[in-house]
C-alpha cells in the first residue's frame, strides 16, 4: 500500500542557462506525485529550486515561467549598444548586469512571502542528527567563490563570512548562483569582520549537479528519495566539451577538454555510481545554446515538453523499494516510510 497524497522527496536541479526551461516541465510532472521537502539547485536550477522550496504548485510554476521575459535576462549596463556590453566585460567582468533577473526573482519570491532564508527555515526532528542549525533550510543553492577557490552552499556557508544565514536575501543567493562567467556580472560577498570580499560566480563551475547534498551521514535508512534532474550531458557517457571540441585544432581541443573536465569532473565521477544514476535523469536539450535567451515561444515549449517527457519516463521505471534493497541494503518493509511509486 502506498502513502496517500503527494509523497515526500528531496530534489536537486542542475544548472544550464536557458536550458533550465526544461527543468520546469520535469518539475511540474514530478509534482503530480511528489512534494519536495528540500530543494537544491545551481545556476538556472537555483531559480526553480527557490520557487519549489517556497511551496509553489505546478500551476504556480507554469504561471511564473510565463511571467519571466527571457529575452530581458541579458540586460544592459547603459543604453549604448555594443559599447555598453564591452565596457561591462572589461570593467565589471560581465557583459550584462543581471538587474532584471535579480529583481524578478526578488519580486516573485516576495509575493510568496519569501524574502530572507529565515522564511525557508525547516525543523524536522527526523532529520539527520548531524545537521547543524545553519543547515536546516528548505533551499540550498550553490555558488563558486573564485577568490578562495571553493564551492559555497548557500545559506549554509554564510557563517564562514560572519553572516547570519537567516538574514540573507534569498534572491541574492540565487543571483550569485546565476552568474555565468563573463555573461552575467559576478557578485561579491563581504566578511564584515575582516572587510575581505569574495567574488562569486555560477555554482556550476565547481558543482553543477550536487545530488548528494541531502544524503544522510548517519546509519539511518533514508525516509524518502532524493531525485536529480539534469539538462546537460553530465549523465551521458560522451566526450566532454564546452566549445565543441571535435571541430577544434588539436591544441585547442585539449584545452577544451581540460576546461570541461574541470567543470564537470567532480559531478561525473560521483554520478558514475550506478546507484546515484538510478535516482537521476537528464533532459535532452541538444540544439539550444546555454545563453540563447532570445529563443521563441515554440522552442521554450519544446524544452518544457522534453522535461515533462523525461520525468514521465523516469517515474515509470522508479522503484523506491528496489532502490532501498539494491543500493542501501535495507529490507523495504522495515523502512521508516515507504514513498514508493503511486
Amino acid at each position: 500500500m502506498t502513502s496517500p497524497g503527494p509523497l515526500p522527496a528531496d530534489l536537486v536541479l542542475e544548472g544550464g542557462g536557458v536550458k533550465g526551461i526544461a527543468l520546469t516541465g520535469a518539475a511540474v510532472e514530478l509534482l503530480g506525485r511528489y512534494r519536495f521537502e528540500r530543494v537544491a539547485g545551481s545556476s538556472a536550477g537555483a531559480v526553480l529550486a527557490a520557487f519549489l522550496a517556497a511551496g509553489l504548485s505546478a500551476d504556480g510554476i507554469r504561471a511564473a515561467a510565463a511571467r519571466l521575459e527571457y529575452d530581458r535576462i541579458p540586460d544592459s549596463w547603459a543604453p549604448v549598444p555594443l559599447l555598453a556590453p564591452a565596457a561591462g566585460l572589461l570593467l565589471r567582468s560581465g557583459l550584462h548586469p543581471g538587474r532584471y533577473i535579480t529583481e524578478w526573482v526578488r519580486r516573485e519570491l516576495a509575493d510568496l512571502g519569501i524574502v530572507t532564508f529565515r522564511d525557508l527555515r525547516r525543523e524536522d526532528p527526523g532529520d539527520d542528527p548531524a545537521l547543524e542549525p545553519w543547515q536546516r533550510y528548505r533551499l540550498v543553492v550553490t555558488a563558486t567563490d573564485v577568490t578562495r577557490g571553493r564551492l559555497l552552499r548557500l545559506p549554509w556557508d554564510y557563517r564562514e563570512f560572519g553572516l547570519d544565514p537567516d538574514r540573507q536575501p534569498v534572491a541574492d543567493a540565487v543571483r550569485a548562483s546565476l552568474a555565468i562567467p563573463y555573461f552575467l556580472a559576478p557578485r561579491s560577498l563581504r566578511d564584515p569582520r575582516t572587510g575581505r570580499r569574495s567574488t562569486l560566480v555560477d555554482g556550476g563551475v565547481l558543482s553543477n549537479f550536487p545530488i548528494e547534498i541531502f544524503d544522510r551521514t548517519d546509519a539511518a535508512t533514508p525516509r524518502w528519495p532524493t531525485f536529480g534532474v539534469g539538462v546537460g550531458d553530465t549523465l551521458a557517457d560522451e566526450d566532454v566539451s564546452v566549445f565543441g571540441g571535435r571541430h577544434l585544432l588539436p591544441p585547442l581541443r585539449l584545452l577544451d577538454s581540460l576546461v570541461a573536465t574541470t567543470v564537470t569532473g567532480r559531478d561525473r565521477t560521483y554520478l558514475a555510481d550506478p546507484c546515484v544514476r538510478r535516482r537521476a535523469f537528464s533532459v535532452g536539450t541538444t540544439g539550444t545554446g546555454l545563453t540563447e535567451f532570445d529563443i521563441d515561444a515554440a522552442e521554450r515549449a519544446r524544452l518544457v515538453a522534453a522535461g515533462a517527457r523525461a520525468a514521465r519516463e523516469f517515474l515509470a521505471g522508479w522503484d523506491w523499494d528496489a532502490y532501498l534493497r539494491d543500493c542501501r541494503g535495507v529490507d523495504p518493509s522495515s523502512a521508516p516510510s515507504r514513498p514508493g511509486p503511486a
